[in-house]
Formats: C-alpha cells, structure tokens, sequence
C-alpha cells in the first residue's frame, strides 16, 4: 500500500434509507486502518461521514478531518480524530481535501457528494490531476449518474480526447485493490484497462 498513503472519501451526512449503505462505510474504514492508509473527509460525525471515521478510529487508523467554520454544528464536528482543520470555506474545505489525499472514492451521499465527485472527474477531464478517482456503486447506488454519464458520451458531449477515468467497486472491499489496479497499469503504460469507466 505504499503507492496510497491518503485516501479522500466523499458521502453524505445522513446515513441513507438502506443499511448497505453504513455497512459499506464501517467495513471500508476498517480496511482503510488495516492496509495503514489516512482517511480524509469532511469532518463530521453524522451520518456516512461519521461512521466512516469512526470505523477507521476504532481500528487503530489515522484520520484527518477538513470542515467549514460554519457547519462545525450543523455536522457535529468529530473532535476525536488525529487531525481537524476548519476553514474558512468551502472552496479552501475542498482544496484541502484534494491536495491531502492521493485518490478518491465517493460512497453514497447527497448533493454535495455529488458535487464533489463530478469536481475531481472534471479536474481530471481537464488535465488538473491524475490521482485515481472511485465510484463506490453500493447496492447500484450510482446507477442513475453511471448511466447519465454514458448517455452524454453517447450524445457527444463528452469527446474523445477529453475523457477522464474512473473506476466502479460495487462493494467496499473492490476499492483499494482497483486503486492499486489503475496505478499498476499506468506503470505499465496501459491504463486503458476494462475496469476504467471513460468520461
């Protein structure tokens, strides 16, 4: 695991209407502590956000949390990681997370989820960064964006020549091995491999 030393995880601050959902969370916290790998989120302790860090916590792993002054109660700030950083912001929240984590993965969550996911996809659309970025699809949670997607590449707004990559785990312990996958083929300079979803 030495190539992935901090993995930024985005989700929502509710818990969802599916337990596959919270179950994914503390089952890929778990692993992220097992494998020595940093988590880095948002910082709260609602929610999805709240039980993967405290799953990563509760397995002796380390966890940086970045959050805006202004959600510090909104969110219920968890005071019990390593490393808490408030911002100003959103905009610095999010450049934080981006220049502290080394891939990304977005589990189930809600606008700002989604906000941030289709963020590293177009950074990486544009050139801005090549860290490896992961739809966690639990129980098909992503379908509908995975099959917009498809259809604006089908529609031609999403060209050849500007695509970027993503890969889709359909369970929490997929993840960090298609990380290492998608690094392992760059290595090899074939990073066009079945797995890699193109934008």
């Amino acid at each position: 695991m030495s190539d992935i030393r901090s993995i930024c995880v985005y989700c929502g601050s509710g818990a969802g209407e599916n337990p596959a959902y919270a179950d994914a969370a503390r089952r890929f916290g778990a692993l992220l502590a097992d494998n020595d790998v940093r988590l880095v989120y948002g910082g709260g302790g609602l929610g999805l956000m709240g039980t993967v860090a405290r799953a990563v916590l509760e397995s002796g792993g380390e966890v940086l949390g970045i959050i805006p002054e202004f959600l510090k109660s909104r969110e219920h700030m968890l005071r019990d990681v390593q490393d808490l950083i408030v911002t100003e912001d959103m905009h610095h929240r999010k450049r934080l997370m981006f220049e502290n984590a080394d891939a990304f993965v977005a589990l189930p969550g809600g606008i700002g989820t989604l906000e941030e996911l289709v963020e590293m996809l177009t950074w990486g659309q544009l050139g801005q960064h090549t860290k490896p970025v992961i739809i966690a699809n639990i129980d098909g949670f992503w379908e509908p964006l995975l099959g917009l997607l498809n259809e604006m590449e089908r529609e031609g707004f999403i060209r050849p020549g500007l695509m970027a990559t993503y890969q889709v785990a359909s369970e929490a312990e997929d993840i960090l091995p298609l990380i290492h996958a998608e690094l392992d083929r760059r290595k090899d300079g074939s990073d066009n491999g079945a797995l890699i979803g193109k934008l």
